[in-house]
Order: C-alpha cells, then structure tokens, then sequence
C-alpha cells in the first residue's frame, strides 16, 4: 500500500482531472464513438449506458470538481474516550488501501467512481468491460496525467484489462493485496465476483423495487409516481417493477384501470395477479416467480393486497432489498410501514427513482449496496472508509 497522500495531493489531482477532461472532451468523444461502432450487442440499456455525450462529460467534471470541494473523508474521528488510567483512546476513519472496481458498459464509472475511492485515499483498479475498452483506456491515461502533473506515482489508478478468464485467477489468487472489491452491473456479473473473490465484495445495483398504494393514498399522487417509477429510466436499478395496489381503495378497480391505460400509452407491458387480471383485462402471471424479477426494461407486475401487513410481508418476501415507497396520507400507518419493510431505501409518497448519492446529497456515488454490511444504499464519498484506533499512553500497562 503507497503512504496516504495529502488531502491537498488528492484534491489537486481531481481538479487537474477536471481540466483534462474538458481539454479531452472532443477526443473523448470521438473514441466512444468508436466503442459504440464496435458494440454488437442488442442490449439497449447497455448502450445507452455506453455513450459518452457532452451531458455525459460534464457529470463527469462535476462530479470531480464536487469531490475536490467536499470533505476529507479520512481522519474522522468517529469516538473518544478517556481510560481511568489515563489513556487516550479514538477510532477515526481510515481508507481501505486498495479497490477494484468491476462494471460494465459505464466509462463515467471510470472517472466517478474512480474519484471517490482516490479522494477516500485508497489506490484504484479498474476493471471496464470489452465494450467500453478505448473509451476507459482513454480515460485513464487522462487519471495518469492528473497524477504526474502532480508528482504523484501514476501506480495509485490502475486499469486490468483482463478477459473473462483472467478475471476469475485474479479474483481467486489476486496478484497484490485487494482490501475491496465492488462490482457495477448486472446479476450475472455480481454473482461471478461473489463466486471467486477472495476478499471483502459490496454488492449493488439489483433493484425490484415496489410501490405499495395503500387505502388512504392520494391517488393522482400515486399515478404520477407509479408513471415515474417506471418509464423515466428503465436501465437504472431504482427503477419501479412492482405495484402493489389495496382493495380498500374506495373504488380502487377504476385507480387500477386508470393505472393499466396510463402506462399501456407509454408502451409498458403489464401483466397482474388474478385479481387485476380480471379487473383490467391484462394477461396474468404465470408464477409467482415473476415477483423476483427484476425487468430493466418497458414491463410490470401489478398485483392486489387487502391489508399494510401483507403489503409489507409482500415486499419483504419479494422485492431486492433496494428500495421501496408507500403511497399514503396516514403518516402513522407510513411510518409503521416505513419501520418493517426490509429495503435499504423507504420511501412515503415519493418515487423510488430518487435513491441516488447525488439526490440523497452524497455528491455522488460509488455503489448503491443492497447488502447490510458495511454500508446499505447510495454508498458515497464518506462511507468509502473502514476504521482505526488509535490508543495514546505514557507507560500504561495492563
């Protein structure tokens, strides 16, 4: 592991990063277009995850700039006590040493992501996937620059451009020490990591989120958010794939029809459990299986409950942990809710689409983790740490 670097160090490089990639931006440019030309795949959320446009470029400097503006993340001190013997013990945040990255499709990972675990002083490893090669090697050969106009060892942001198989022995028999690896991507790729790594991994970005409309909701409120859930970004992970819809609804079979018209206009497919299949002449589920699913794409589930409790024993049985809203105006009866549903991200009358570091105020992300250890959801800038004691005497012994 390098020896931690100087807040002021780790600020200066993203700055000079920021300015590269503006110098960069047209070259930049013209080599995604070249990735893209490449990409054979049909896959059209990884396309679109795969476009550096201007829009993408300027994320990519804020992002940085907001970094080098925030607080140093390491050296907080986190407890304080005083031992009767006289010995001054603290716990402060630490960085971990070093993270690999693994994802996919994504260049702006490589400059966001790649931030925020160098500005948390840890040493990087990038692991792009294929389809975005020249788009990362470009964008870390402008990390390499930001390091050596800054007299700082370029060996600090690594990129491993490994296939599949070189991937797997790294994991299993990583060739130097690894304190953390976080994957970026889709199940597949998150399964493969948890497979053969032999360190830490965060897991993030499963979604199936749900949307409970409970008894006392306000329901254009409840249409809206449903409609935004679902169709503002379907390749993101906080993107909506379930409706849970209470059949205390006064008249609630015209909400669930009101709900169906809505998003057949915007091209979703729909299916329901029997009960909504009835009422709105959808094709019904064919298992209950589907409840599992994640779709990242123009589809959902609407199903019925009769009751807050079996919405909520629902959700828990179902959903991916991530992120999960109750459409109602009885705050208690929200609340209640709010405190049992088993999702990193609760939510009352608000879209799910909100669960995001830069929304939550975080500056950015570098992972939204559904796991409960070390950290759950929108992992930013501050949560990248783990911690240290530091323990002052003057002879003490025990």
């Amino acid at each position: 592991m390098s020896t931690l670097l100087s807040i002021e160090k780790r600020n200066s490089v993203l700055s000079s990063m920021a300015v590269l990639l503006e110098q960069e931006r047209a070259n930049l440019k013209t080599i995604n277009q070249q990735d893209i030309t490449n990409y054979s795949g049909d896959d059209l959320a990884m396309e679109k995850r795969l476009l550096v446009d201007d829009a993408k470029i300027d994320g990519m400097i804020l992002s940085l700039q907001q970094l080098a503006s925030q607080e140093d993340p390491v050296g907080q001190v986190r407890f304080n006590f005083t031992h009767e013997n006289g010995l001054k013990i603290s716990n402060k945040t630490a960085a971990f040493g070093t993270i690999l990255i693994i994802y996919e499709s994504r260049p702006d990972v490589t400059v966001e992501a790649g931030g925020i675990a160098f500005k948390s002083g840890n040493k990087i490893l990038l692991k792009g996937g294929k389809e975005s090669l020249l788009s990362n090697q470009k964008i870390v050969s402008l990390w390499h620059q930001a390091l050596t106009d800054n007299a700082v060892s370029n060996s600090w942001v690594e990129y491993l451009n490994y296939d599949r198989t070189e991937t797997q022995a790294f994991l299993e028999k990583p060739t130097q020490k690894v304190d953390l690896i976080v994957p970026r991507g889709g199940e597949n790729l998150i399964n493969f990591v948890k497979k053969h790594a032999t360190c830490p991994v965060i897991v993030s970005g499963r979604g199936n989120n749900f949307v409970y409309v409970n008894a006392e909701a306000d329901l254009d409120q409840a249409l809206a958010i449903i409609i935004n859930g679902k169709t503002s970004n379907i390749s993101v992970c906080n993107a909506l794939d379930k409706v849970l819809i209470d059949v205390n609804i006064p008249d609630w079979e015209v909400f669930a029809k009101k709900v169906v018209t809505e998003l057949q206009q915007r091209n979703v497919t729909i299916l329901g459990d029997s009960t909504i299949s009835k009422t709105t002449n959808v094709p019904e589920i064919e298992s209950d299986l589907i409840w599992f699913e994640e779709f990242l794409d123009y589809k959902i589930v609407i199903g019925t409950t009769n009751s807050d409790q079996d919405a909520i024993d629902k959700i828990n049985t179902y959903c991916g942990g991530h992120s999960a809203s109750i459409i109602t105006k009885n705050d208690a009866v929200a609340q209640q809710f709010m405190d049992n549903v088993d999702t990193a991200a609760v939510y009352q009358n608000a879209s799910t689409r909100f669960t995001d570091g830069g929304q939550f105020g975080l500056g950015g992300e570098l992972a939204i983790s559904t796991d409960k250890l070390h950290q759950r959801g929108p992992i930013g800038l501050q949560h990248l740490v783990t911690n240290k004691w530091y323990i002052y005497g003057d002879g003490q012994i025990r």
